[in-house]
């Protein structure tokens, strides 16, 4: 759905697209990992951040061969670092945790074992708030950043709060947006815990619950999700229940499409947030995966992106926002005008890159994915070249 890197959008402004679709090649990982979809882990897209988190990559740096230019701005539009289950998967887990006990006893596999006496540790509370990983997101990412545009980011900038910062009002993102701003404050060697300097714009951070058009013909539409009902429904999804059922020795009937989905949700959830090879992990082959990666790809395609043309249009008020900014920073000035923004970050969800990436016109299948051609698209759906991740 999304394959190939976003162009470049002139040799005086830069945008970066942050996202986690994301592919990994590490044997120390579960191998199905690369099926994550939006719950993959960062480091999965750029694996040598496992072990250097705060060296960027520079290759994303490539103005034209005949120019010779600088930055003058830059704009950092960002998902929230990693975070927990919302509670409506808190309690799907919970439920598949309360079947799992009903399976019969006797001989099993050692991770089957582990999955009986696996303890529950995801509480109502969390509720989609940042983890303690997320906040170390955002804190390499502002370091990263920082090191790629240090005229830019520069410790005179920050801390005269020249870079302003807007985030979705919902607790992720401001406590993403509170973790980047503390990044910078430690790039550039500060003692004490900076004073927070963000503002909350849903208009533009989470635009889609404005948009009426969205709302009303895809949110409130019980059409407009009608192929990925009907993959949940079809043979691939059965089969595939049919098969984990048997595997923990429950009852086929009590493993729903939530809780199979729970089950592969908590393999990624253990790996991004303890980098835990969790033994749920197990459960499924690469096969499997693949499965639950394409229904999970057909929900984004039906209500984020390029399934309906209003998904794309929502995002018009964040689109022409930075697209002013960029073109307020890359305008010729007379000398005693004031200088543009140095930097603009912007920090929302999947759910505003989405719209974006669409309205772009950006990682659009010839074919429209359904729930009746898994067989010839579930291996072009997919990012297997993100969006850049610094």
């Amino acid at each position: 759905m999304f394959p190939g890197p976003l162009p470049g959008v002139g040799a005086l402004q830069t945008v970066l697209l942050l996202s986690s679709f994301s592919f990994s090649s590490s044997s120390s990982i579960p191998n199905i990992s690369v099926y994550f979809g939006t719950k993959s882990r960062y480091e999965d897209v750029k694996p040598n951040l496992l072990e250097d988190p705060l060296t960027p990559d520079r290759s994303i740096l490539r103005p034209p061969s005949s120019e010779s230019c600088s930055p003058v701005h830059l704009t950092a539009l960002i998902r929230h670092g990693t975070r927990y289950p919302t509670v409506k998967n808190i309690r799907r887990i919970q439920r598949l945790k309360q079947v799992v006990r009903t399976g019969t006893t006797g001989t099993a596999d050692w991770w089957l074992q582990e999955i009986r006496t696996w303890e529950n540790w995801y509480t109502e509370d969390m509720d989609g708030s940042l983890a303690e990983k997320g906040r170390s997101d955002l804190h390499h990412l502002s370091w990263r950043l920082s090191s790629l545009f240090p005229w830019l980011l520069s410790e005179e900038n920050v801390k005269t709060k020249k870079v302003p910062v807007l985030t979705s009002s919902k607790h992720r993102c401001v406590s993403s947006a509170e973790a980047f701003q503390d990044g910078l404050h430690r790039r550039w060697g500060g003692g004490v815990t900076p004073q927070y300097v963000h503002r909350v714009n849903d208009e533009l951070m989470r635009f889609f619950q404005y948009c009426r058009g969205y709302v009303e013909g895809v949110e409130k539409n019980r059409t407009a999700m009608m192929e990925v009902e009907k993959f949940k429904k079809g043979a691939e999804m059965e089969e595939l229940r049919r098969r984990t059922a048997e595997k923990l020795k429950v009852h086929q009937h009590l493993l729903t499409t939530d809780l199979l989905e729970a089950a592969f949700f908590l393999c990624s959830y253990e790996l991004a947030i303890k980098s835990v090879y969790s033994p749920w992990c197990f459960l499924f082959s690469e096969s499997d995966a693949k499965v639950l990666e394409y229904s999970g790809d057909l929900k984004q395609f039906w209500k984020r992106a390029h399934g309906h043309v209003i998904s794309g249009l929502s995002s018009c008020p964040l689109f022409h926002h930075i697209f002013r900014t960029l073109d307020k920073a890359g305008r010729p000035r007379r000398s005693t005008d004031p200088p543009p923004e140095p930097a603009s970050i912007l920090i929302g969800h999947a759910e505003t890159l989405l719209p974006l990436l669409t309205l772009l016109g950006l990682y659009k299948d010839k074919t429209s994915p359904t729930a009746s051609n898994y067989q010839s698209q579930h291996d072009t759906v997919g990012c297997s070249d993100p969006p850049h991740l610094v």
